[in-house]
């Protein structure tokens, strides 16, 4: 064939198939006859993709060589096995999908190309994180933020999804530094980007509520209310009704968490976010409960649990089983706290320490509840050293004050009161405390 002459699809299968000594019919396969093989090689059909791509394996050749004359370039070859994995993990397919993101990352490094390597450190971090890796994730998305190709304005979840990851490791002053830091980033962007503004104030507002700050907490949120007209859109209000209803719920006030919780659940039923809206449905339940209206808190946490689905993350997963026990507790259904429990906590592992107190804290009153008391010594002492360290004030002097009444029953009236001093000195300060060895 000359030089400067361009191989016709026909000619290029022709000559495919005779280099590897194959007939018509040998080539042929299922809804691909030898005849249509044929009419393609002498030009009179132009093969559909289905045909291509059930030649292409068998002549040892990519789909694009066959119909094209060239292969894919490797970066976009990488590009398309990125694109395809990506799509797997949001289907679920999260094992293969994980498996191929790594594969690619180390080609990727070894390439030289950046932007693949980092899409990949992306998909990669934030497929752990869902799965309860967090020390994995923080890796991953660490060296994705420190690059080029991610910043606060354009990759929010990937900030987002760090900051979470940092809190269940037990470092919220690294999640609210981070926030702060992707704050400052968004307030300087040029249009002002509001979605993402009231996206971090919530998120920042969440984690200084984690941490006890509430009067900050209320103060960032009423900040963006003042400073742009985020109301005006329904996704936005959503997010701040949730941040001051989680905000003033922790204050004490839940008559107003739960209003301002209802007005989430309200229009976040009018869209398909499924997950947010079992997420609300949740917190309604926890207030609920904390305020003594356990039974109304079941019709919240039955429909969380069906919104979430049958695939929850881990942690939305910890939550919901976390408030089913405390329920079952007020309710007087010992084993029912007692297996719920222990179902956060194994779904838990070793992330998330304050909410593995909760946990605790739920399991040691559903043992008391029951009459083991030395079970749920056990648990209270667990609960209280990790509510200490990692929980707000309220929740460890609480912890505190119950584990104190099982050794007061238990008559055992020294241990009662040094538990009782822990719990007044919370109460004091309104902050944590050092956490004590108990023997």
């Amino acid at each position: 064939m000359n030089e400067d002459q361009v191989e016709s699809i026909g000619e290029r299968l022709r000559r495919l198939r005779r280099e590897r000594n194959l007939s018509q019919r040998e080539l042929a396969g299922p809804g691909v006859s030898y005849a249509y093989i044929s009419r393609i090689e002498a030009g009179a059909r132009r093969p559909s993709v289905k045909a291509l791509r059930t030649l292409a394996p068998k002549l040892g050749v990519s789909v694009e060589y066959l119909e094209t004359g060239s292969d894919l370039r490797d970066d976009e070859e990488r590009e398309m096995r990125l694109a395809d994995a990506e799509l797997r993990l949001r289907l679920d397919d999260g094992s293969g999908a994980a498996a191929t993101l790594r594969e690619i990352l180390e080609e990727a490094l070894r390439a030289g190309d950046g932007a693949a390597a980092t899409r990949a450190r992306v998909a990669v971090g934030l497929a752990a994180a869902r799965e309860g890796r967090h020390a994995e994730a923080v890796d991953h998305l660490e060296k994705a933020t420190a690059s080029e190709y991610v910043t606060p304005v354009t990759d929010i979840n990937v900030y987002a999804t760090l900051g979470r990851c940092y809190a269940a490791l037990g470092g919220p002053e690294k999640t609210v530094e981070l926030l702060e830091a992707c704050l400052a980033e968004v307030r300087g962007a040029v249009p002002t980007q509001t979605a993402a503004l009231v996206r971090y104030t919530t998120y920042l507002s969440n984690a200084l509520t984690d941490m006890g700050e509430f009067e900050r907490a209320e103060a960032e949120l009423q900040h963006v209310l003042d400073e742009s007209e985020t109301l005006a859109d329904p996704h936005m209000r959503v997010r701040l009704y949730w941040g001051l209803g989680r905000v003033v719920a922790h204050q004490g006030n839940t008559a107003a968490g739960l209003d301002y919780l209802r007005r989430a659940v309200a229009m976040l039923e009018a869209t398909e976010d499924t997950v947010q809206l079992a997420r609300a449905h949740l917190m309604c339940g926890w207030i609920l409960i904390s305020s003594g209206r356990a039974e109304e808190a079941g019709s919240h946490l039955e429909l969380a649990e069906k919104l979430l689905g049958a695939h929850p993350e881990p942690i939305d997963l910890a939550y919901l089983r976390t408030e089913q026990a405390k329920r079952a507790v007020k309710l007087g259904d010992a084993g029912e706290a007692i297996t719920r429990a222990q179902q956060a906590l194994g779904v838990l592992g070793d992330s998330d320490p304050q909410e593995q107190g909760n946990a605790w804290f739920a399991l040691a009153e559903a043992h008391a509840l029951k009459g083991a008391a030395d079970a749920a010594d056990e648990a209270f002492r667990r609960a209280s050293d990790l509510l200490q360290l990692h929980g707000r004030a309220r929740e460890a002097a609480a912890a505190l004050r119950a584990w104190a009444r099982l050794l007061r029953n238990a008559n055992r009236e020294q241990e009662a009161l040094d538990v009782l001093e822990r719990a007044a000195e919370l109460g004091v300060s309104g902050r944590q405390a050092e956490v004590r060895p108990t023997a």
